[in-house]
């Protein structure tokens, strides 16, 4: 692509926004002002040139990215988070919620297959060569006159234009099988296909090295893949690849009946995520051992262990609850999580789930510990057993109004209810 025209991406406010375009400004005059070579590289490049629109700008510089980071903290504001080890800073930006990825260019050897890399400071050159895929391995130079530069020395634009995800070398997803992951994600998100070469390199000896990764490293990627939006298309994909059996030998394939809940219901006021509803949707069927133990391999928190664990509990209690009143169904399932009864609702369509998620849950008496007590009674466990009787009597339809509900506290008591 030639400079003009990817000046004019550079400047289409659909593709990035205004505030960004000045942003990069400001970077690219600190940068010449410094002489520091400076550039936009990865996804941003990706998806401009795809003409998609773009928000994340990764900074790489060829010299010390913390010294630069420091100089755009001195003249624009903000604060710098340093990594040492690796040579890099995050810029949180005046004013903003936002960050930035600032880079200093590197190469990158592994010590052994699936460990995190050892970071040498080098040139963008070695930089580009040290990336996934050539679609990735592109550049964008922007200080001094050299603001719109492309470099692209592994022909990543002309893979882009012919939708193919291509690794660099033969050994890059047995150095990080992550980049299966990876892989799988851009082919599902924009109609690629894996190279011919590269769809041959996920191979046993590349999902061998699995195991060795961290449960972090791995979730983080499915959590990604989950918030695509073709995220069931992806997780599939995986499977096919026999990747799961090398992340635990409990964790099944994703059940292709399930993708379309996905989407959570804006009417129903629990807050949830994808990412949240796709773990539950998946493991639901496995056993309170399983879930338990692919919790701990993919360092799930003990709260998202817990809501698989309800979903799963839930759908096998089902049919003992079949049938039920409105009370027995609320006293159930008001101790679980919200989110997880809404998941089984989805699987199940069972109405008592949605009945519970909409109404049931919200019925409160009238009648209070103070009414209680105003009527001569002792605090104590007592009180609970009358407000959990009237709550269940409005809740099966006995009690409707305010005077009903007093006379049923009259009927309780004289000691004539039936409950």
């Amino acid at each position: 692509m030639q400079k003009d025209d990817l000046l004019r991406l550079m400047r289409d406010p659909n593709l990035l926004p205004s505030e960004k375009q000045v942003l990069l400004s400001d970077i690219a005059s600190q940068a010449a002002a410094m002489d520091l070579p400076c550039y936009i590289v990865g996804g941003f490049v990706r998806d401009l040139l795809l003409r998609e629109p773009v928000n994340d700008l990764d900074i790489i510089v060829e010299g010390d990215a913390i010294r630069f980071g420091e100089s755009l903290v001195k003249k624009f504001g903000g604060k710098l988070t340093l990594h040492d080890k690796f040579h890099t800073a995050i810029w949180h930006l005046p004013n903003s919620s936002d960050t930035l990825d600032l880079i200093t260019a590197r190469k990158e050897t592994y010590e052994r297959p699936g460990a995190l890399p050892t970071v040498i400071p080098s040139t963008i050159d070695d930089d580009l060569h040290r990336r996934d895929f050539t679609i990735n391995s592109m550049a964008i130079r922007i200080d001094g006159d050299h603001f719109g530069e492309l470099l692209d020395p592994l022909s990543g634009q002309a893979d882009l234009e012919d939708g193919l995800i291509r690794v660099l070398h033969p050994r890059s997803f047995v150095d990080d099988p992550t980049r299966i992951f990876r892989a799988i994600r851009y082919e599902a998100r924009y109609s690629f296909n894996l190279e011919p070469l590269t769809l041959n390199l996920v191979n046993p000896e590349a999902l061998d090295v699995i195991p060795k990764l961290s449960g972090e490293r791995i979730r983080h990627e499915l959590d990604l893949i989950f918030e695509e939006k073709d995220s069931s298309q992806m997780i599939l994909r995986l499977g096919e690849f026999g990747v799961f059996k090398k992340i635990h030998p409990k964790l099944p394939l994703f059940n292709a009946d399930y993708s379309d809940f996905l989407e959570m219901d804006p009417t129903l006021d629990i807050p949830a995520s994808r990412t949240v509803v796709a773990y539950m949707l998946w493991l639901m069927d496995l056993s309170e051992s399983e879930i338990l133990s692919i919790g701990q391999r993919l360092y799930f928190t003990t709260d998202q262990t817990y809501s698989i664990w309800a979903v799963s509990q839930l759908k096998k209690s089902l049919p003992f609850l079949t049938g039920s009143s409105p009370s027995v169904w609320t006293y159930a399932l008001e101790k679980l999580p919200l989110l997880s009864i809404y998941v089984v609702y989805l699987v199940t369509r069972e109405d008592a789930l949605l009945d519970f998620l909409s109404i049931w849950r919200h019925v409160k008496p009238h009648t209070t510990g103070d009414d209680l007590k105003a009527r001569g009674l002792e605090p104590g466990p007592r009180f609970g057993e009358i407000l959990h009787q009237i709550r269940a009597a409005w809740l099966d339809g006995e009690v409707s109004n305010k005077e009903e509900e007093n006379d049923f506290l009259n009927s309780i008591l004289n000691g004539h209810s039936s409950r």
